[in-house]
């Protein structure tokens, strides 16, 4: 069977990255998370003091840093789930915080930041085979991907999803502080000036506020297999 390559974007907390982890091991795809790649940028600037008094960026100092940053994936042997690794150090844990999410989207936004992860993910994607989750995969950086998918849900429900899955790890976080930091991530991913946030023409809406994992992923696999069986 003919490989493609599958866009999943979306709204942050939709739980884009959980859907497209199981469709890429059920259907053996290599999983790309390009959301943890900005993230691994924003915990770099964190470590090193880049962030400004404003809470915007050093940006002339984080361009000369850009070519010391290096960020890859492994296959963890137990799960069977890619890590984020940045400069060879497992940053799966760190990039998930509430301080790292605070801080990521000003990071996204910015051009020379964008360009260089863009051109890193379609340098792993020229193979095809690969799931990858983000913000843009489907309107930049692969425009041409056979299957798009777009995924929303309200507000309140992600902002809960991510409540529930920081509480999990042990982590002291507040739902109302979640919920204001989901709007304004999304209010900064749909406004930036390079590559917003927005559904591809022919991407394929999924709103699955009220759906269980298990429906989202037999709904993925019914439009996996309709698209490949189109090729």
């Amino acid at each position: 069977m003919k490989k493609i390559i599958i866009a999943i974007d979306g709204f942050s907390s939709c739980g884009k990255s959980t859907m497209a982890k199981d469709l890429a091991r059920e259907i053996q795809y290599i999983y790309i998370d390009s959301g943890a790649m900005y993230r691994a940028v924003t915990l770099y600037c964190l470590r090193h003091r880049l962030f400004l008094p404003d809470g915007g960026v050093d940006t002339s100092s984080l361009e000369k840093e850009m070519n010391r940053i290096r960020i890859s994936f492994q296959l963890n042997p137990e799960t069977h789930c890619p890590e984020t690794f940045l400069n060879g150090e497992n940053v799966e844990q760190a990039i998930r915080t509430m301080e790292v999410s605070n801080k990521v989207s000003p990071v996204s936004a910015i051009p020379f930041v964008r360009a260089a992860l863009v051109a890193a993910q379609q340098e792993m994607g020229k193979e095809k085979g690969i799931v990858m989750d983000g913000r843009d995969i489907g309107t930049t950086v692969f425009p041409h991907a056979e299957l798009k998918i777009f995924v929303t849900a309200s507000p309140e429900i992600r902002a809960q999803r991510r409540y529930e899955e920081l509480k999990a790890k042990g982590q002291n976080v507040n739902y109302n502080d979640i919920l204001e930091n989901v709007k304004q991530r999304d209010y900064i991913d749909q406004h930036r000036e390079t590559s917003p946030l927005r559904k591809a023409d022919d991407a394929i809406m999924l709103d699955n506020s009220h759906m269980s994992i298990k429906e989202q992923k037999e709904w993925l696999l019914q439009q996996y297999h309709h698209t490949t069986q189109e090729q």
